[in-house]
């Protein structure tokens, strides 16, 4: 924990560092009030270092966060009505299919990921497993592994796609359905609440975004780019699977079609603070960049969307037009 405190505040001070250095007085004391995020558990410790850095720039400005499944972070606004001033997503889809048109107008694309087979040198196995033998050696009855519920998780439905890969990369039939069929008790919210499960050693092994992993000090095994979801090179082959989860209204339901891991970020259309959030936004995908580099994800800024026009001008540098 202290090697990951120091990983964070070396980031947040080298962010505060750059920023400041490319900003006036009167900018940085310019804007005020608090900031509500919605932000993907995977993106805690980033968001953290970039809000604690932005607030020091902003004196005036107070960031509240708040990480969830990003599936469920997009019911918050749509089903909850909760005040929002940006939402930040592990799969760029979610606000897509959730948001856009209605509470929101726009999607920038900003970090890729990939997906692994997280443990620690208490995980049963550790010692042998590999790249061709993991979904093996999980299947065993001494083994248990947690993961994230679809429904509310990206992460989660992800890890359906990645063993329904699989089942297809190593001709195992059966393999994607078997291996889900187990340890269902373990399925959580979001893919972090499954940390403390894996530092008690109550499970071995946890599906998980590689960054995650990285930022946190744990083991990972690299899954084949035909399974890990991370290969823009294999996309026609990702597209091949699919999770059904649930919809943008109750008892609706909305395919979710395999793609290389793609974030994305917007300012809902009711934000309470849109000024603020413009700024954070703005600051987060230039020199916030950094973080996503520092704890395991790979930037993607400037990425295309189909929502281009639709993006505040002084965002638009961040995005081309798909």
């Amino acid at each position: 924990m202290i090697k990951l405190r120091n990983l964070i505040g070396a980031v947040s001070v080298a962010l505060l560092l750059a920023a400041c250095g490319g900003q006036s007085q009167k900018q940085a004391h310019g804007l005020s009030g608090t900031l509500a995020i919605f932000h993907a558990g995977s993106l805690s410790l980033p968001m953290k270092a970039a809000a604690d850095s932005f607030m020091r720039m902003h004196p005036n400005v107070t960031i509240n966060l708040e990480a969830a499944g990003s599936v469920e972070c997009a019911r918050k606004i749509t089903e909850l009505n909760r005040p929002c001033d940006v939402m930040a997503s592990a799969d760029y889809k979610v606000i897509d299919k959730l948001l856009i048109p209605d509470f929101a107008s726009w999607n920038i694309a900003f970090a890729g990921n990939e997906m692994a087979l997280v443990f620690h040198d208490a995980s049963r196995y550790a010692a042998e497993i590999n790249d061709t033998n993991w979904y093996t050696l999980i299947q065993k009855d001494d083994v248990a592994y947690g993961r994230s519920d679809p429904n509310a998780d990206p992460c989660g439905y992800r890890t359906v796609m990645a063993l329904q890969l699989a089942e297809k990369f190593y001709a195992q039939p059966n393999l994607a359905k078997s291996v889900l069929d187990k340890d269902n008790r373990y399925i959580r919210p979001k893919e972090v609440d499954l940390l403390a499960l894996l530092e008690s050693s109550t499970i071995d092994y946890i599906f998980l975004y590689k960054s995650v992993a990285v930022q946190h000090g744990f083991r990972y095994l690299e899954l084949p780019s035909e399974v890990n979801l991370a290969n823009p090179a294999l996309d026609s082959l990702y597209a091949t699977v699919s999770v059904e989860v649930k919809g943008k209204t109750p008892g609706s339901t909305m395919v979710m079609t395999g793609e290389p891991m793609v974030y994305g970020l917007t300012i809902p259309n009711s934000a309470p603070n849109p000024e603020a959030a413009q700024a954070f936004v703005e600051y987060f995908l230039s020199e916030g960049q950094s973080i996503m580099a520092q704890m395991g994800q790979k930037p993607l800024v400037p990425a295309p969307t189909v929502s281009f026009d639709s993006i505040p001008e002084p965002l638009k540098k961040f995005a081309t037009h798909k």
